[in-house]
C-alpha cells in the first residue's frame, strides 16, 4: 500500500469500524456457522502442522477485527502478532487478549508496522482483508518474504474477480446483497453507493464507497495471487464458494452452487 493510499484507507476503515461496530451483521464468513466453522478446521490444521515441522508456531494475523479467530489460534498455544488498522478495534482487541501474553498486537495505521523488525513467521493469515488493499499483490509478495522455510500463507473470505464472473452469477450476488439491504432498512444507502460506483463518482472520505475497496476494484484477482505464490511454496490451493450476508440466501446460493468468494493456502514455503 501507497502512502497516499495509505492514510484515506486508515481513516475511512477507522470510521467503518469504530467503537461499537459489529463485525457480525455484515460478514458472512462470521454470521453463518457453516463458512465461519470451516476457516477455523483449515486455520488449525495450518497451525497443527507447524507444530509437528518444528515443535511451535508464530503466526501473523492481518486485520483482525475483534480477534474472532485469533482466539481459535492463541487457543493451540501459538505466538500471535495481530495488526489492526481501526484504533477502537484494537482497544477492543487489546481488553480480549490482556491477560494472554502470547499475543502481540499492533496499531498499522499505513500498512508498514508489521515489516518494522525482523520477526519470521510460520503463517500469516489474511481473514477477509487483501480486498481493502489497493496493490493486494504487493503487500502479498511483502508477506512472504517475512514466511520462514516450512511456512505458510492463507487468505480467506475475498471476492472473485468480476472479470471472470457472468452476469447471471454478478446479477444473483447483487440481488442477494440488496435483499440483504430492505431486511436491514438501509437499502437506499446500499442504491446509492452502488449508483455512485456505476458512474464512477467516488468519495475518498465515505466508508460506504471505499472500506470495500474490491468494488471499485472489481474484486481481487485470485488467479494473478496463486501464480504470485506458486514459485516460492510447494503447495498452492485455491477455492471458490458462495458467500453474502443473509441466512436464507446463504444457503440458496450454496444449493445452486454459485461463486462468488475464494480462499487460497499455500503450504511448505522453500528455502
Amino acid at each position: 500500500m501507497s502512502q497516499d493510499d495509505a492514510a484515506p484507507m486508515a481513516d475511512v476503515q477507522e470510521k467503518a469500524h469504530g467503537a461499537g461496530h459489529d463485525y457480525d451483521a455484515g460478514s458472512p464468513h462470521l454470521r453463518h456457522p457453516r463458512l465461519r466453522n470451516e476457516m477455523i478446521e483449515r486455520i488449525r490444521t495450518l497451525v497443527s502442522a507447524q507444530y509437528e515441522r518444528r515443535g511451535s508456531c508464530r503466526v501473523l494475523e492481518i486485520g483482525a477485527g475483534h480477534g474472532s479467530f485469533t482466539d481459535h489460534v492463541a487457543a493451540m498455544g501459538a505466538q500471535v502478532t495481530v495488526t489492526e488498522m481501526s484504533r477502537p478495534s484494537l482497544e477492543h482487541l487489546r481488553a480480549r487478549f490482556s491477560h494472554n501474553p502470547a499475543v502481540r498486537l499492533l496499531y498499522d495505521a499505513d500498512g508498514e508496522a508489521v515489516f518494522g523488525d525482523d520477526t519470521v513467521y510460520d503463517l500469516v493469515l489474511c481473514i477477509s482483508v487483501l480486498h481493502h488493499i489497493p496493490d493486494y499483490l504487493r503487500f502479498v509478495e511483502r508477506l512472504v518474504g517475512r514466511i520462514g522455510p516450512g511456512g505458510s500463507f492463507a487468505s480467506f473470505q475475498d471476492p472473485l474477480w468480476y472479470p471472470r464472473r457472468g452476469r447471471a452469477n454478478m446479477a444473483l450476488d447483487k440481488g442477494a446483497y440488496y435483499a440483504w439491504r430492505l431486511g436491514q432498512r438501509n437499502i437506499w444507502q446500499g442504491v446509492g453507493t452502488r449508483l455512485r460506483r456505476a458512474r464512477g463518482v467516488l468519495d475518498e472520505s465515505n466508508p460506504a464507497d471505499m472500506v470495500e475497496y474490491h468494488v471499485v476494484r472489481d474484486g481481487v484477482d485470485d488467479v494473478a495471487l496463486h501464480d504470485l505464490l506458486a514459485p516460492g511454496f510447494r503447495s498452492v490451493e485455491r477455492w471458490t464458494y458462495w458467500s453474502t450476508q443473509a441466512p436464507l440466501l446463504q444457503r440458496v446460493g450454496t444449493t445452486l452452487g454459485a461463486r462468488t468468494t475464494f480462499g487460497l493456502v499455500a503450504q511448505d514455503r522453500l528455502p
